[in-house]
């Protein structure tokens, strides 16, 4: 099979590798269609993510839906040829964050194609990936995989606005509208905000932020364009400038959700109006259960078929990483594993 793998910043490759059998609990996927996240161009363009390094080869990739290709001796799995998509997330269920359901911020989780650790956990940008069978959701029947290849990024946006609390009649402000912040857009306006205010620097985003259910859009260099205080904000853009204005622009008593990864090191926080105004200040970190949920409203009409705006095949695997880069163009890129095709 091939995969595309990641040796070092600047260094990727569609290589040969050999698939793995799927063993006693385990399910081996014929992989599709994968995204590209955030974290993969991290990888790429970078070497890293935050404090993970890449220490040796790596197949990226955690976005990914396919077929039951193959289920291991005495597993209970879905059929050969079952439309899937695959929860990249394996916590360890005995720490007290798994024990307690946060098990989101399991310590010792193991995510598809990160360097947290060492051997690194191999990702899905390959042909053939096997998984435990906990991780394998069959799909909606009325669910095209293009949809379902949302499901992460879309269950990374559901575990935010569960941590804002009730939005419904709500003003919300979300800065940052690349997919991330797009999905997180899609879903408030579902989850019945009165309003929902998207800020970028660019206006390719914008405009896929306004398909997805955006009320209004503000470009975040336009000051005195943002209207009034917002009772919740949501930062997804990651950078330090989105944080300031979340925080300056929520009223008191408001609720800051913290979704972006921001830079490594300090960085600048308004703490004193966060004090004075007696804001809520709230981080959100991936998800869990929020993956079955999401793959429920991608099979309905929840609006974010303009959040995927590239394909390509995964041979050409560093043109969509350096398109997908772009934000100038592209929104969520994804690669085409499919070897039938």
């Amino acid at each position: 099979m091939h995969a595309c793998v990641v040796h070092k910043a600047g260094d990727l490759r569609v290589e040969e590798r050999e698939p793995v059998a799927a063993g006693p609990g385990q399910v081996t996927v014929s992989v599709a269609l994968g995204g590209i996240c955030g974290s993969d161009l991290h990888y790429y363009r970078h070497g890293r993510v935050g404090d993970f390094d890449v220490r040796e080869p790596m197949v990226l990739g955690h976005e990914i839906v396919g077929r039951v290709a193959g289920v291991g001796p005495g597993t209970d799995g879905p059929a050969v040829g079952t439309p899937v998509a695959v929860h990249p997330a394996t916590p360890c269920d005995r720490c007290v964050h798994c024990a307690t359901g946060h098990r989101n911020i399991c310590a010792d989780t193991r995510y598809l194609g990160s360097a947290a650790r060492t051997p690194h956990v191999q990702g899905g940008f390959a042909q053939r990936v096997t998984v435990p069978a906990a991780q394998i959701r069959p799909l909606p029947p009325e669910l095209p995989l293009r949809r379902a290849v949302l499901a992460e990024p879309l269950s990374v946006a559901l575990h935010a606005v569960h941590r804002a609390g009730d939005v419904r009649g709500r003003r919300v402000l979300v800065t940052g509208a690349g997919p991330i912040g797009c999905l997180v857009t899609a879903v408030l306006s579902h989850r019945g905000a009165a309003e929902v205010v998207v800020s970028d620097l660019l206006e390719t985003p914008l405009r896929i932020a306004s398909a997805s259910g955006a009320t209004a859009t503000v470009r975040a260099d336009e000051p005195g364009a943002w209207g009034g205080e917002f009772d919740i904000a949501v930062e997804a853009s990651g950078a330090p400038a989105g944080l300031r204005t979340c925080v300056e622009r929520v009223r008191r008593g408001g609720t800051v959700v913290l979704l972006g990864l921001l830079p490594p090191g300090e960085v600048p926080l308004l703490g004193n109006i966060a004090v004075t105004r007696e804001l809520d200040l709230r981080g959100a970190f991936r998800f869990d259960t929020e993956f079955d949920e999401a793959l429920t409203l991608l099979a309905g009409d929840l609006p974010v078929d303009a959040i995927v705006t590239h394909t390509f095949p995964l041979a050409e695997s560093r043109a969509a990483f350096d398109i997908a880069h772009d934000r100038r163009v592209a929104s969520k890129v994804l690669l085409d594993l499919d070897d039938r095709r």
